[in-house]
């Protein structure tokens, strides 16, 4: 008989704003088979990419996973105009202000696009790429090298909204919103997308049970976790009366690695609007395939649409799955000290960090067009 060989694990660069949620899509990422992060950016978002890259740091120690390079990215978006952050939700280091122990790793010295770029090169048509805060690492990258999106394999984007309404504002979702521009590039781009919007995320949510089952885990990642969650969870029972998470970014995490299966995942053509207005950042969708919910509008003029996935229901119970998965990382083989839920030595917050120089500070110098794409 013939032996088999097993599969070689999935190469998957992430590329985050680590806050909360993205602190959740990485502790299930780090406990999923069958796939191996091989580097991680970090992009203005929930907090500016520097505090994202110490906060991804930290978490990735509390798993003993060091051997993953994480770089910082872009501080500023395209479109030029900056994200306030989500201090409100996410505290002011975007973990809750959980206090987490100082990795003793530093930010290699690629820039997040650069670091993209160069895995794409290392795995030909075998990375994926999974996108969960705004996409101008990913714009910048297409911009810098025109034979990415023939390398990569795929791209799964947590952003937009269909039917449902946005997270910032009533049109606009988050990541979108942040750099529409950014957007409208990644989109357009020749490479294959799935887009996980508002209406396949929004319904599944963490509670106080899922917070006990991770406080009673023994590993540092599970409890630093549940102490983000208390974090986030008290917020939401303040401004919307209801303590529930959503789990926009582990959602797409888990659809991008086939853990999640979609219900209805039409073939849509995609346009972001880019104007000063209300409707700034909103994701208009046309060409509806085997979709139910209403009429889609098409996008704004001066855009040349391109057609991605988008998954507009999930087949189960979500968050039951991402707790059991997350649940099943193990702890660190050497445990640093334990995190904190208040004020001492611990990841820096976004009014301490300043813009680093050199080669971390920014992507080399934009080669992007200034003109609108030519309508179809």
């Amino acid at each position: 008989m013939t032996p088999t060989t097993a599969p070689h694990p999935r190469p998957i660069y992430l590329d985050c704003d680590t806050g909360i949620d993205d602190a959740m899509a990485l502790a299930f990422l780090l406990a999923t088979p069958g796939i191996r992060l091989v580097g991680i950016g970090t992009v203005s978002g929930c907090v500016n990419p520097a505090v994202a890259a110490a906060n991804t740091l930290s978490l990735l120690a509390t798993a003993g996973r060091d051997d993953i390079p994480v770089a910082v990215g872009v501080w500023e978006p395209v479109s030029g105009i900056s994200r306030r952050g989500t201090a409100h939700m996410h505290g002011r280091n975007g973990i809750g202000d959980v206090l987490l122990p100082r990795s003793r790793r530093h930010p290699v010295d690629d820039s997040a696009t650069e670091l993209l770029i160069r895995l794409a090169h290392e795995y030909p048509g075998e990375l994926e790429v999974i996108a969960v805060g705004p996409l101008t690492n990913l714009a910048e990258a297409l911009c810098l090298d025109p034979e990415l999106p023939r390398l990569v394999r795929r791209v799964t984007i947590m952003g937009g909204a269909v039917f449902a309404p946005g997270n910032v504002g009533k049109f606009a979702e988050g990541n979108i919103a942040a750099d529409p521009t950014a957007a409208a590039d990644v989109f357009a781009a020749s490479w294959p997308v799935t887009v996980v919007p508002l209406d396949a995320t929004a319904p599944h949510t963490f509670d106080e049970t899922h917070r006990r089952a991770l406080a009673s885990a023994s590993g540092l990642t599970q409890q630093a976790l549940a102490a983000m969650l208390g974090t986030c969870l008290t917020q939401c029972g303040t401004q919307f009366s209801t303590r529930r998470f959503a789990l926009h970014t582990s959602i797409a995490a888990a659809f991008a690695t086939g853990a999640l299966a979609a219900e209805r995942a039409p073939t849509l053509r995609i346009c972001v609007d880019m104007s000063a207005g209300p409707r700034h950042g909103q994701t208009h969708f046309a060409k509806v395939e085997a979709a139910a919910g209403g009429p889609v509008t098409a996008g704004p003029a001066g855009q040349n649409p391109h057609e991605a996935r988008v998954v507009l229901s999930i087949r189960r119970n979500a968050a039951t799955l991402l707790l059991e998965r997350i649940l099943t990382l193990a702890p660190a083989a050497t445990s640093a000290q334990a995190f904190v839920p208040a004020a001492a030595e611990a990841v820096v917050v976004p009014g301490q960090a300043q813009a680093p120089s050199g080669a971390r500070a920014q992507a080399p110098a934009r080669t992007r067009r200034q003109a609108e794409p030519v309508l179809a």
